[in-house]
């Protein structure tokens, strides 16, 4: 994801709010790695997150939520002025969601849920455990929508997988950056596969797409995102960004701003 400076404000609500809480975090806001013992959910109601671990990358725009067991080692990176909501979930619950980290699609119902968890005191005894127990249904209802990018453990794949995080934009062939990383485009090929699960090409443009959420939350046109991102047109990238994300980066821009408002 794009390099940004360190912002160092005096508290978070990673920080002050373990249980559920939300609150406001700058552009590049960066949490380092830690885990925790509840599993947690962290839903960008304006903005966008990208939450890392040691399977890869997921990100979630203002429209999904990650989801993080219990145990496992993550890191949060925040896009754009980024209304943060976070929700622990007991662990006695978490057998009801996915064993590994996930993104899900937030429906109007779960946003909704998940903003009064966050915003709202509890008035009525009970009322967070069954706003919770709404949430947890509409979660194991939903189908993962994961822009899940994984990153690879053999050195030869991990050499051309660096090469393009520095620069997503680069449009070298696998063959290209098999001479820089001393590997075969055939070998690089059937490692993409059997490590990571897809092609080369779909790699680069998850990669690419990941890039693009956060350019298009910090305010770049859809334009200048598809010449930073790699793309030779803007059309090519809406249709590339369309069928991954599931809208096209015009109305991605155009709701976000709604989310704002």
């Amino acid at each position: 994801m794009p390099e940004v400076r360190q912002p160092s404000p005096a508290s978070s609500p990673l920080q002050a709010a373990p249980s559920r809480g939300g609150g406001r975090l700058p552009h590049g806001f960066h949490r380092a790695p830690h885990s925790h013992p509840h599993g947690q959910l962290v839903y960008a109601a304006a903005g966008a997150l990208a939450t890392t671990t040691e399977r890869g990358t997921w990100v979630a725009p203002f429209n999904r939520v990650t989801w993080t067991p219990p145990g496992f080692d993550h890191s949060h990176r925040f896009y754009g002025s980024t209304d943060v909501r976070i929700l622990a979930v007991p662990v006695e619950l978490c057998g009801e969601l996915a064993e590994h980290p996930s993104v899900f699609a937030v429906s109007p119902l779960l946003r909704e849920v998940l903003l009064a968890l966050t915003d709202r005191r509890e008035f009525r005894p009970g009322a967070c455990e069954r706003l919770l127990a709404v949430a947890i249904d509409e979660l194991a209802e939903t189908p993962e929508q994961s822009l899940h990018l994984p990153e690879p453990r053999d050195d030869r794949l991990r050499a051309v997988t660096d090469l393009l995080h520095a620069d997503p934009g680069r449009s070298a062939t696998l063959a290209e950056l098999g001479r820089t990383a001393g590997a075969s485009e055939r070998t690089l090929s059937r490692l993409f596969h059997t490590e990571l699960g897809m092609s080369f090409h779909r790699w680069r443009t998850i990669l690419r797409i990941h890039h693009a959420l956060a350019h298009l939350t910090n305010g770049l046109s859809v334009t200048e995102t598809a010449a930073e991102c790699g793309w030779s047109n803007p059309s090519s990238f809406i249709d590339a960004f369309t069928e991954v994300v599931g809208q096209t980066p015009g109305r991605y821009q155009a709701d976000l701003r709604g989310t704002t408002n």
